[in-house]
């Protein structure tokens, strides 16, 4: 009995405090819900930005992850860990169009709630959230972004410049992205991939 406590002590821990509804849209910013309905918009603008600076060939290496048409059945990922890295596209700003970061560690847990959540849990910058399931070849993310490596994990809703919301899709086999459109620094999409 007190093995079972614990165990369900440090699985509650090891997740973020908010627990999804089951409908984003009931659980997202109005701003948010926005962003997410503007993914087209981003993927667009994001891949010309890359393409007219120069990366045709970087992209083309990326394959079936930067290309916003392949989303496979079975979008749900399997809880447990996986390799991640952080590609961002476009700029906001005059500045860097393509940027594709290192291997980092995220992981995705299945809370006892039913809720599935997708953290990064290295480097210095760390997503946490909750993936809502939205349509048949995908899921909705709604988390944030922790700086540093000595904060904590951030959380949806309480700090709009840390909010991230985007879309999650399986690209092929063990394969995964995150996309997210219209991130608050730097970029029009960051794509956040994930490999078993």
């Amino acid at each position: 009995m007190r093995v079972a406590s614990v165990l369900a002590l440090s699985l509650l821990t090891a997740v973020p405090a908010m627990a999804a509804s089951g409908d984003w849209r009931a659980d997202a910013k109005r701003s948010d819900v926005r962003r997410i309905e503007r993914l087209d918009e981003a993927w667009r603008e994001a891949l010309a930005d890359a393409r007219r600076d120069g990366h045709g060939r970087e992209l083309r290496a990326l394959g079936a992850l930067v290309d916003p048409r392949v989303s496979l059945a079975r979008p749900q990922p399997t809880p447990g860990t996986y390799r991640c890295r952080t590609i961002k596209l476009g700029s906001q700003l005059p500045g860097l169009s393509y940027v594709a970061y290192g291997w980092f560690r995220c992981r995705v847990a299945l809370t006892p709630g039913g809720d599935l959540i997708l953290e990064k849990t290295t480097g210095s910058q760390r997503q946490a959230g909750n993936l809502y399931p939205d349509a048949a070849k995908r899921l909705v993310f709604l988390g944030a972004v922790a700086w540093g490596t000595d904060e904590g994990r951030a959380e949806y809703g309480r700090s709009p410049e840390r909010d991230q919301v985007g879309v999650f899709e399986r690209v092929g086999s063990n394969q995964y992205r995150l996309a997210l459109p219209w991130p608050q620094q730097e970029s029009k999409l960051d794509i956040l991939e994930l490999r078993r």
